[in-house]
């Protein structure tokens, strides 16, 4: 149990952590963010929607809310994560970044399951 709950805030502190850095930069109009929109053909109004969704989703993660929430996050953040690796495929450009955070997106919702799980309803 114990093992579970340091590798869940590992995970969750990781993806929370890089959730919050990228939505700075999408809502700091980061000329890096602005290019790779460019080159990926998304239109810059896209950029703020997806900053403020990454921070809600990052704070949503590490505050302790509605369970239903959290699973939102969950879901918005693997469609956010899925379309982006999708989409550095698509224009040649890497795609590990996206595939990683993916990776411990689901070892944070893995470990989050099985700590709401094994507690007891009384």
């Amino acid at each position: 149990m114990k093992r579970d709950k340091i590798i869940y805030w590992i995970a969750t502190g990781l993806i929370s952590a890089m959730m919050l850095m990228s939505g700075f930069m999408y809502l700091s109009k980061s000329p890096q963010v602005i290019e790779g929109f460019k080159t990926a053909g998304y239109p810059d109004y896209f950029i703020p929607f997806l900053g403020i969704a990454k921070l809600l989703a990052a704070l949503a993660l590490v505050v302790p809310v509605w369970g239903k929430l959290k699973e939102w996050a969950y879901a918005g953040l693997g469609f956010t994560f899925i379309g982006a690796t999708w989409t550095h495929i698509a224009t040649s450009t890497p795609f590990v970044s996206p595939l990683i955070a993916l990776v411990v997106l689901g070892i944070s919702y893995w470990f989050w399951n099985r700590l709401n799980n094994t507690k007891v309803i009384s």
